[in-house]
């Protein structure tokens, strides 16, 4: 059966898994790329990137974790790109130019109906509706029994923790103090207490923690 699986999602000291006032020139807010900095140290960056180094390790292995076994995506509108309300003619198509990480469907959750965006790589952007139910179903069914990999933002997965569907939440802990911005476990009323760590595992950089659903 396919699991609903959050990988890498990195958050500050103080919670905050974005900064504020996101834009183009902050797509994860300001100061917001802070708490990415230990990926780019990786060789799993390094080799994403057509780089050469890279350090394994702890934090190389929780990064490839997260590409594997996964055959579709989640995510939310603003994790896609800056535009609000409705579309109109913006031509946008993401941040990550026209080969995307992903290679699989990628559902993105918004309140604005859009075409589907096929890119280079075999990613293709599908805009989902009506909630994060129809989007669970229609990623597991383009997953074929593999599992789906929900990105963020923070409202997202909020979401879907809310709704119990999260069955692996792996956030990497950042020696950072944000101090303003969007905290993950913001909100979560009783839906925190369906959940226990599995996994808490340091770097010299982050800290791994895993939380799954309590058996």
């Amino acid at each position: 059966m396919s699991r609903l699986r959050v990988h890498s999602f990195a958050i500050s000291l103080d919670g905050y898994g974005a900064g504020p006032d996101q834009t183009i020139d902050h797509p994860l807010g300001v100061r917001g790329e802070e708490l990415h900095e230990w990926i780019f140290e990786t060789r799993f960056w390094s080799e994403m990137t057509g780089e050469p180094g890279g350090k394994e390790g702890v934090d190389h292995d929780f990064l490839v974790a997260g590409f594997t076994g996964i055959g579709a995506w989640i995510m939310g509108r603003n994790m896609f790109g800056p535009v609000r309300g409705e579309w109109g003619d913006s031509d946008w198509r993401g941040w990550w130019g026209d080969n995307p990480p992903y290679h699989q469907s990628v559902f993105v959750l918004t309140h604005h109906p859009h075409d589907p965006i096929a890119m280079d790589g075999g990613t293709t952007f599908h805009f989902i509706t009506d909630g994060i139910e129809s989007a669970l179903e229609q990623a597991t069914a383009a997953a074929g029994g593999a599992d789906i990999r929900l990105g963020g933002g923070v409202a997202t997965i909020q979401e879907y923790l809310r709704a119990g569907l999260v069955d692996d939440l792996h956030v990497a802990i950042v020696p950072r103090l944000l101090g303003d911005g969007e905290r993950l476990f913001d909100r979560l009323g009783e839906a925190v207490d369906g959940y226990e760590c599995a996994e808490l595992v340091a770097s010299d950089a982050v800290v791994h923690l895993r939380m799954v659903p309590k058996r």
